[in-house]
């Protein structure tokens, strides 16, 4: 795949409330969280980065999040990531990552450098 300047990647989610005990347990947490947790919004990101943009042999070098309001068990969250720049000569690539709710409300967002073997620009 040859990645460019603007391209995106999307997937859609519903947390469902019945989880939110399971995750707590697995989690070691004394309380049953009342938002989605956070690493589960930032699950999206890296399965978009290692699945779909730029998709299989994708390393993580660094990522930022800021998450700015509480995502809501049951309700629909849409994570985006979009390629903002390319740097072939050194394998990277600079992405913008989005989540947000079906009514518009951004819940989190920041940037990722992946380095990536064939970038291809």
């Amino acid at each position: 795949m040859t990645l460019e300047l603007g391209q995106t990647a999307e997937v859609r989610r519903v947390f469902p409330a019945s989880d939110a005990g399971a995750f707590a347990a697995l989690a070691g947490l004394a309380g049953v969280p009342d938002a989605v947790p956070e690493p589960l919004i930032g699950g999206l990101f890296s399965y978009l980065l290692g699945v779909e943009l730029p998709g299989f042999g994708t390393n993580y070098l660094k990522q930022e999040m800021r998450f700015l309001a509480p995502a809501g068990f049951d309700e629909e969250l849409t994570a985006r990531v979009r390629v903002t720049r390319l740097r072939p000569e050194k394998h990277l690539v600079d992405l913008e990552t989005v989540c947000e709710c079906a009514d518009g409300r951004r819940v989190c967002e920041g940037r990722a450098l992946v380095y990536v073997e064939d970038v291809g620009a």
